[in-house]
């Protein structure tokens, strides 16, 4: 069945005769009349009757109950389909690391949506490595995450950089120094995180002495979960600064010096889709514009107390 002829079956009711459809269509009246007669002969029976005045038959007053549906439809999928090539629809599935998942990306996500109410963004938080494997299995379009292993045929673009402060909880003895060092926290409880978190592995490499004593460690499965059990007096832990804006009760900030454990994350997608298109495309850029608005003076709010 022609859709086009459907569309002018309805055109014709609506407008009440062929020759005011023609001239809203821009088609000549016999393409018209064409196009109807055509119909007709697929379904075998007669839609209108030819007469000085327009009549529908009975089965024209059915057909065009029961395809109103389909006209409606169709116009659907096509302005869909239009706005998919435009990149304004689609679904996108995003994978992020904490703390960028909970405390930089709801605004950009919101604000994405707002833009762009025809995408759909589905949000994965999991840790560098999983990330990277999804990208790689086609379970993610994209990722905001630390580097990738070489060797992946994944393509990454830094975005930001973490910066890190020690927390500890009020009245640890490290509360006297006004700049810690990686060397002072030797000595006291270290909450640490997962195993596969590059952070965490890249403070056992600086932490790590040869023949050294083991350290006095507390794993933490969360990045975000960490000021809550400094807070609780446990030990001290070293965490973005992204996630002390308010700083947490019952504890105290302190810059760390140097900038071995900060961290360098970004755009991580396939190297053959980049650079990304469509509705990913759109996400990008926004991210990538709300990254940059969000990024912190990596000291500011860290004032010896």
């Amino acid at each position: 069945m022609d859709l086009k002829a459907v569309k002018t079956f309805h055109r014709i009711v609506a407008l009440g005769g062929f020759n005011r459809a023609a001239e809203e269509l821009n088609y000549a009246q016999s393409t018209v009349t064409m196009q109807i007669q055509k119909l007709e002969s697929e379904l075998g029976m007669r839609l209108i009757e030819r007469s000085k005045s327009f009549e529908l038959t009975e089965a024209g007053r059915l057909f065009l109950e029961q395809s109103e549906h389909i006209i409606r439809d169709i116009e659907q999928l096509q302005e869909t389909m239009a706005e998919l090539v435009a990149g304004e629809a689609g679904h996108v599935r995003l994978g992020v690391v904490e703390p960028i998942a909970s405390y930089r990306l709801p605004k950009i996500i919101a604000e994405f949506l707002s833009e762009y109410p025809h995408i759909r963004v589905s949000i994965s938080i999991a840790s560098s490595a999983a990330l990277n494997q999804q990208l790689q299995h086609g379970e993610l379009d994209l990722a905001i995450c630390s580097p990738p292993m070489l060797g992946t045929e994944l393509y990454f673009e830094p975005l930001l950089t973490e910066n890190f402060a020690v927390l500890l909880p009020e009245l640890h003895p490290l509360c006297d120094k006004d700049m810690i060092t990686i060397q002072d926290l030797r000595n006291h409880r270290l909450l640490i995180t997962a195993a596969d978190c590059p952070y965490r592995r890249k403070l056992e490499m600086i932490l790590q002495e040869p023949g050294g004593l083991p350290l006095n460690t507390l794993e933490i499965g969360s990045m975000s979960a960490l000021k809550f059990y400094v807070q609780s007096g446990i030990g001290a832990a070293l965490v973005p600064l992204s996630v002390l804006h308010p700083e947490p009760p019952r504890t105290v900030i302190r810059p760390l010096q140097g900038n071995e454990v900060d961290m360098t994350c970004g755009l991580v997608c396939k190297a053959s889709h980049y650079p990304l298109r469509l509705a990913a495309g759109k996400l990008y850029d926004a991210i990538h514009r709300g990254l940059a608005d969000s990024r912190l003076n990596p000291f500011a709010s860290v004032q010896p107390t």
